[in-house]
C-alpha cells in the first residue's frame, strides 16, 4: 500500500512538474522525493516477498491500514519538505516583499 500511494504521488507530481516546468516552483524536488520513496518501498516489497513468499499477497486488513497511513505520512512529509524548500527559495519574491513590508497592504 505504501508503494502504491508513493508511486501515485510520484506520477502526479511528475505530471504537474512537467506541465509547470520553468516556473520556479521547485516541483522537480518534490517529484524526486516521491520517486526516491517509491524506489525505497519497491526494495522493501521485494525483500518482504522473498521472506514471506505467496503470503505477501494476502495481507491482513490491519497491515494494509497501517501501510496506508505510512504511505500518506510519507506523502505528507514530502509535501512539508517541498513547502519549506519553496518558502526558502521564494521564487516569486513573496516572502522577501513581506519581510520588507511592501506586500502586506490591505485594501477594501
Amino acid at each position: 500500500m505504501t508503494l502504491m500511494i508513493t508511486v501515485i504521488a510520484a506520477v502526479i507530481s511528475t505530471v504537474v512538474w512537467y506541465m509547470n516546468a520553468g516556473k520556479g516552483y521547485q516541483l522537480e524536488k518534490l517529484s524526486l522525493m516521491y520517486w526516491g520513496a517509491s524506489l525505497m518501498w519497491m526494495c522493501d516489497a521485494v525483500f518482504e516477498f522473498r521472506e514471506l513468499g505467496s503470503e505477501y499477497f494476502t495481507p491482513a486488513a490491519e497491515d494494509m491500514l497501517n501501510d496506508a497511513f505510512l504511505g500518506l505520512a510519507a506523502v505528507t512529509l514530502g509535501l512539508v519538505i517541498w513547502l519549506v524548500i519553496l518558502l526558502v527559495k521564494d521564487p516569486k519574491g513573496v516572502i522577501s516583499r513581506m519581510v520588507s513590508g511592501g506586500a502586506l497592504t490591505h485594501t477594501k
